[in-house]
């Protein structure tokens, strides 16, 4: 790879990057929201969660789904639809007369979001040839997510203040279109790095059942599942939970952005970890290790707000390993190139089940227990069971690398 090709393609991660961010903003958009619409509305914490994971519904369903899809089309188109629904969602919202309409509209943003960030890694297998370069970009790219939460989680307080919260769903539609404007013009047409045109993909049947007859696949499918869920309730809650405890709206945005922006740090050291050889179940298992014991710790030293919060600060930026590991695992353990989407799929159907499940579950679990106290045992056993997975992933990583 010579110097342009590789400018070219660190630009091209970067937009990457940056609409992953404006997608997100559409997730990290509901915590802050939540105590408004909770008064407005008179929401139940549980029917909060459900609203905070329902954006999830559509790769909960139709990851696998889209992940074929994207196989066969190409990544950037895909994206730029997925842009163009998730930007007509936020408006269908902006205008809800009641709560229903607000629900669908969250499902119609779920299936926009599914279809412009699944194919991005996809994209990035296609455009950056050099492995240290392409894990690098992978774990730049799983640091999308808790940007997009930081950012929404820092402003959409001031923002809604400033304009209410149909005008923050509003703007961030246009925001969609926007974003779908620039990945149109500035990143050409599908097509291999090195601008050859991708291989036609072997029809849907046989990539389905090579996908889901290879183990690795599974194993990054499931250690998503435990890593997302617990990620999402402690994230998604922590503003009503700062806000339980007396903290004012501009210091729960800003605790609660620090909180989610932090766990950059750990997908982009995932990242440049991998580059440099160190091997993906040990980044796993650290990563799992932390979230365990600082969930725990977050959870049971009620009334020490100082450990709390440090220990929430744990949870983020250590367990941001986690999906920084296993963007560059599912890349690695795909059955073939044309799989890459469809692998990523299977992970990301995982990852918004337990984005739809963990939310809600630690609410009921809260409301059960009359508080926060005993919500741990979720998120501890979450994280046991994902050091299991981390030896399993190790071993297929080393398999397909001496293969």
């Amino acid at each position: 790879m010579n110097a342009r090709d590789d400018s070219v393609s660190r630009r091209t991660a970067g937009i990457v990057f940056a609409v992953g961010v404006t997608c997100a903003l559409h997730v990290g958009k509901l915590p802050v929201a939540i105590p408004v619409l909770r008064e407005a509305l008179g929401l139940t914490l549980v029917q909060a969660g459900f609203l905070l994971s329902l954006v999830q519904l559509a790769g909960m369903t139709l990851g696998l789904l889209v992940g074929l899809t994207a196989d066969r089309l190409g990544p950037r188109r895909v994206m730029l639809a997925g842009l163009v629904l998730l930007a007509l969602g936020s408006a269908f919202g902006a205008v809800a007369p009641g709560m229903e309409v607000l629900l669908l509209s969250r499902v119609v943003e779920g299936m926009g979001f599914l279809l412009a960030v699944l194919p991005a890694p996809g994209l990035l297998r296609q455009r950056v040839l050099h492995a240290p370069t392409l894990s690098r970009a992978l774990g730049w790219w799983g640091a999308y997510m808790p940007l997009g939460t930081a950012l929404a989680l820092l402003f959409g307080s001031a923002l809604m203040g400033a304009v209410g919260w149909r005008w923050a769903w509003a703007l961030l539609a246009l925001l969609s279109l926007c974003a779908a404007a620039v990945l149109a013009f500035c990143v050409p047409a599908d097509m291999r790095a090195g601008g050859r045109s991708p291989a036609p993909p072997a029809a849907w049947a046989p990539r389905l059942k090579r996908t889901l007859a290879s183990a690795g696949p599974w194993w990054v499918a499931l250690a998503f599942f435990l890593y997302s869920g617990q990620w999402l309730a402690v994230i998604g809650f922590l503003p009503t939970i700062c806000a339980q405890a007396g903290y004012g709206a501009l210091a729960v945005g800003a605790l609660s952005a620090l909180a989610a922006g932090i766990n950059m740090t750990g997908n982009i050291g995932a990242g440049r970890l991998l580059a440099h050889g160190v091997r993906p179940g040990m980044l796993l298992a650290t990563g799992f290790c932390a979230m365990g014991l600082g969930s725990v710790v977050a959870f049971t030293a009620v009334g020490y707000p100082i450990p709390q919060y440090l220990a929430v600060l744990v949870f983020s930026s250590i367990g941001g390993l986690i999906p920084g590991t296993l963007f560059g695992l599912a890349v690695a353990l795909a059955p073939g190139e044309d799989t890459v989407s469809t692998t990523v799929g299977w992970m990301q159907q995982f990852s918004a089940l337990g984005q739809f499940i963990g939310p809600p579950l630690v609410a009921w679990v809260a409301t059960q227990a009359g508080g926060w106290q005993s919500t741990w045992w979720v998120t501890g056993a979450s994280s046991v069971l994902g050091l299991l997975l981390a030896g399993r992933l190790q071993a297929a990583w080393r398999q397909r690398i001496v293969v």
